[in-house]
């Protein structure tokens, strides 16, 4: 699992990677009401907005940690979206890219990295 600054996750298996956000963003946000996520085929670039996450607290976009295209959502977020703040790192992804470049996966921090990131917070 790679992690981004903003908070999100991506867990590669193969070319295909799964994206979420991290236990730390889903603490800051509190209780989730609400996923917009992306239509399965939309392209994204590093950067580009990818979701969208309401709570109880604010609204906050979601960024595609790597460039790809959308293959699949986790449509069980419309009826659950709380699974978000419940398990972030695991059930509660958002969305599967299929990677337009691997090897940027490992431009991410790896978990160590994005521990030692959280202490300075």
């Amino acid at each position: 699992m790679r992690f981004t600054k903003d908070h999100e996750w991506v867990q590669v298996e193969g070319d295909v990677a799964s994206v979420g956000i991290t236990a730390y963003a889903a603490e800051q946000l509190g209780d989730v009401v609400f996923v917009e996520l992306p239509e399965v085929g939309k392209q994204v670039k590093a950067g580009e907005n990818l979701a969208v996450v309401e709570s109880v607290k604010a609204a906050s976009d979601i960024y595609a940690p790597v460039a790809g295209v959308v293959v699949e959502i986790n449509t069980a977020l419309g009826a659950a979206p709380e699974t978000v703040g419940e398990s972030p790192e695991t059930v509660g992804w958002f969305a599967k890219l299929k990677l337009a470049d691997v090897s940027e996966v490992e431009k991410l921090m790896d978990k160590a990295a994005y521990e030692a990131f959280l202490q300075t917070l």
